[in-house]
């Protein structure tokens, strides 16, 4: 017992050095792709077949996505700090439970990621500094990212993994298991504002057993097939 007590204390310094530093790093990154400005902001742009409207004002946040089908039907989903509603050309929809989830999923799944860094900020969010790689000549952080179960969300036991690059601390890849496994690629990086919202590569990793930790590995092993592509259009500031 008292050897297990011992070695537990032995490890809690580097554990909180460990978090500290990925705070230190993500909290750079977050500067470095808008810092302030997520804090009041409007964003619109256009993803696929989706019109996105994000705003923020000093913890006041509503996300709004909306898509005109082939019958000229006009749906509109709305997620903000009162919860989530569905719309039917104008008309707010009851839901079954199933379709509520599916729908909100959605559109929290999408707005994260536009929003990232600023996201990883949440109280929810374990972040964890696990060393440095280099891919296609980029040197990077690797920080990985964890959930709580309260406040994590439906996939709050994924394990997410960023490389920030050391220089300009901007995103270059993102690597989680859950729904793939996908290892995304920043590619292009718009401008709302002072809010960078970057365009991606999306590869699948066909190896399920390895940790997210090791798809750059993989990426760069030529192990990685690409399968889409998440571009944005349209992207502006709107106040």
């Amino acid at each position: 017992m008292k050897k297990t007590y011992l070695i537990i204390l032995f490890f809690i310094p580097f554990l909180l050095s460990a978090q500290d530093k990925a705070q230190s790093i993500i909290a750079k990154s977050i500067k470095a792709h808008g810092g302030k400005a997520y804090e009041k902001c409007s964003i619109a742009l256009d993803f696929r077949q989706f019109h996105l409207i994000l705003t923020h004002n000093k913890g006041v946040f509503q996300y709004e996505r909306t898509m005109t089908d082939s019958l000229k039907v006009v749906w509109r989903d709305v997620k903000n700090n009162a919860g989530y509603h569905r719309e039917k050309n104008g008309v707010t929809l009851e839901l079954t439970e199933k379709d509520r989830l599916r729908y909100e999923e959605g559109i929290i799944s999408q707005s994260y990621f536009i929003l990232l860094p600023y996201k990883l900020q949440d109280k929810a969010v374990q972040l964890k500094y696990i060393g440095e790689g280099e891919v296609e000549g980029k040197k990077e952080y690797k920080i990985e990212v964890s959930f709580q179960k309260e406040g994590g969300g439906r996939d709050h036991e994924d394990v997410f993994c960023y490389w920030i690059n050391q220089k300009t601390y901007l995103i270059d890849y993102i690597a989680y298991a859950n729904g793939g496994p996908r290892f995304r690629k920043a590619t292009t990086r718009h401008k709302a504002g002072n809010i960078i919202v970057q365009d991606y590569e999306n590869y699948e990793i066909k190896d399920k057993t390895i940790p997210t930790s090791a798809y750059d590995r993989v990426y760069r092993e030529g192990g990685a097939k690409l399968l889409s592509k998440i571009e944005h259009t349209n992207v502006r500031k709107l106040n």
